[in-house]
């Protein structure tokens, strides 16, 4: 039992401090427990890792992020001294003991003869990819688990170009992260000698009014929020968004801004949600009492790093939650009617999506003559589009999103950014106001013009070594057994991602994808629907991705609900 000779050292180390003592001291006796937390090694992943909090392996605490960072320390030095002295920048959440591992990343980046800058306070994720911009770092760190439970958290690598690691980047840094090998022979170091010596600088706000700054050019109407007479409730749901988006309207002199006051001071225990996570109606609950109350147009949430929008729209007595295809296919008909209206709308612009986001948005581009590329899974895939056209000159980024409410229309961020995204859909729907429509309202007549594009998304939880073991096995079995139906959808070709093939079930010849390789499976079906499949990246949990496009609202709904129960079906038994 190798997980019991790594609870054993654990158990030894002398310095453990006393909350991970007391963690070994609950699980010694339940062997389940002692095999999930040392049984592997907590992945590191091309974008970073993220998972519970706790003594283990398998766990995220001062020495597994002391492996990551040395493995990061070492892929640096590679590059020299110019890269190192260039050095990292530093930002993280209001979560549990997000600071203390900043500070012990910063700490073991010093120590290895890495410039560091460390945020002294809490900045938000888009904030942190600014600033390695701004600074001109090498790489940037973000700890933050998103949206996550309170017992999580998570470390977000960037490079230069202030976009999460590329692929081949992120690689390169798994490989060294794995040399490292045991967390618990590594040294810490003296963080205050390191901050005497300036091999550590603390970044208080220097960079925010530069931010900012940034911020306010996002409008492409400011007088909109000066006149209108929108009524907008917003919460940061207990994040570090709160300060950025008050500052940010008032210097609008936007006077329609209500603010969720107990959500409203970071707190790392989310106490007034069950999960902070701006995709699920009950993190509006207090949202929607408060908009009931004075009647408000919009209600919109922001998750608790900073990166992701919520938005919740006026309808009767009651408000109708967006997804995040509605919210984009919006903020992107805006941005592209107001652009032509100025005559500044760009012959060779585009827009970036992922692969499981609807295709409602590349039909509103196509009528405006703009054109769509679509990529990975992952913001850092738009992020280095947006580096190569900049070096190309071939497009203009115009905008770019995801369906899991992430959002980026400036690229003075290179991750998504709520904060740009709260500014840019308040203002439509300021614009829509004085026209005498809500957000529901053009979402109505962009249907019509497009089609009836519906989309959801199924999240199956499947923890542990166990868990992990039954995702692997549920995708080799999708890909030894291709499917031909699902439910009663044919399947009329299979884009799998891994082998970077698509195949046909009339047997056409298989056509190349040319994207990076990845564990994806989409399958197209008849009737403009579509099916994706895909392990999460950071969270124990396989994902399917769904979509449908009818001629009528209820036709579309009525055909997702079908597609949605036959792909259930059909994975249970995959996963069993």
């Amino acid at each position: 039992m190798k997980y019991q000779e790594a609870f054993d050292k654990w158990q030894k180390t002398k310095d453990l401090p006393e909350d991970l003592r007391i963690d070994l001291h609950k699980m010694a006796n339940d062997e389940s427990k002692k095999e999930d937390t040392f049984g592997k090694t907590l992945s590191f992943g091309t974008g970073g890792m993220r998972g519970e909090m706790g003594a283990g392996t398998n766990r995220l605490n001062l020495f597994t992020i002391r492996k990551a960072t040395k493995g990061i320390a070492d892929y640096i030095q590679t590059f020299g001294q110019e890269k190192a002295n260039q050095g990292v920048v530093i930002s993280f959440d209001s979560r549990r003991m997000s600071k203390e591992f900043a500070i012990e990343t910063a700490t073991t980046l010093a120590q290895n003869g890495i410039k560091t800058y460390l945020y002294k306070d809490c900045r938000t994720t888009p904030q942190l990819s600014f600033s390695v911009r701004k600074l001109q770092t090498f790489m940037g760190v973000m700890i933050t688990a998103s949206h996550n439970p309170p017992e999580y958290n998570g470390y977000k690598v960037y490079g230069d170009d202030g976009a999460q690691l590329n692929l081949q980047a992120g690689e390169d840094v798994i490989s060294y992260v794995a040399k490292v090998g045991d967390e618990l022979q590594l040294t810490t170091g003296d963080f205050n000698e390191y901050l005497k010596s300036g091999l550590i600088q603390l970044i208080t706000n220097e960079l925010d009014e530069e931010y900012f700054n940034e911020l306010i050019t996002i409008p492409l109407d400011a007088s909109l929020f000066k006149t209108t007479e929108l009524q907008v409730i917003f919460s940061p749901l207990h994040g570090i968004s709160g300060y950025t988006v008050q500052q940010i309207f008032e210097r609008l002199q936007f006077k329609g801004m209500h603010i969720v006051q107990e959500q409203f001071n970071p707190d790392g225990d989310f106490p007034t949600v069950i999960s902070a996570n701006p995709e699920e109606q009950t993190a509006f609950e207090y949202a929607i009492r408060d908009g009931l109350e004075i009647e408000a147009d919009l209600l919109l949430a922001i998750d608790p790093d900073g990166d992701r929008l919520g938005v919740a729209v006026k309808e009767g007595d009651s408000y109708q939650l967006l997804t995040g295809n509605q919210t984009g296919a919006i903020m992107l008909y805006y941005v592209l009617t107001r652009l032509e209206e100025f005559s500044v709308l760009p012959e060779n612009g585009r827009i970036v999506k992922t692969i499981v986001t609807s295709d409602f948005g590349q039909s509103i581009a196509n009528y405006f003559g703009i054109s769509t590329e679509n990529v990975l899974t992952g913001f850092k895939f738009i992020g280095e589009k947006i580096e190569e056209y900049n070096k190309t000159g071939e497009y203009q980024f115009l905008f770019g999103y995801e369906e899991s409410y992430g959002y980026l229309y400036k690229a003075f961020a290179r991750d998504k950014d709520a904060n740009q995204a709260i500014l840019l859909l308040t203002e439509a729907a300021a614009y829509y106001k004085k026209q005498g429509k809500s957000l529901l309202d053009v979402l109505q007549v962009l249907y019509k013009e497009h089609g009836y594009y519906k989309e959801t998304l199924v999240s199956i939880t499947k923890k542990g070594i166990e868990g992990a073991k039954s995702i692997k096995n549920a995708l080799a079995e999708l890909r030894e057994h291709p499917l031909e139906k699902i439910g009663e959808f044919h399947v009329l070709s299979i884009q799998d991602y891994y082998t970077q093939m698509i195949s046909y079930t009339d047997h056409s010849p298989s056509e190349k994808i040319t994207l990076p390789k990845s564990n994806v499976l989409k399958y197209i079906l008849e009737d403009n629907s579509w099916v994706c499949v895909r392990p999460s990246g950071t969270e124990p949990k396989i994902k399917y991705y769904i979509g449908v496009k009818c001629e009528s609202e209820e036709a579309a709904n009525e055909q997702l609900k079908k597609l949605k129960n036959a792909m259930i079906t059909v994975m249970e038994r995959k996963l069993s």
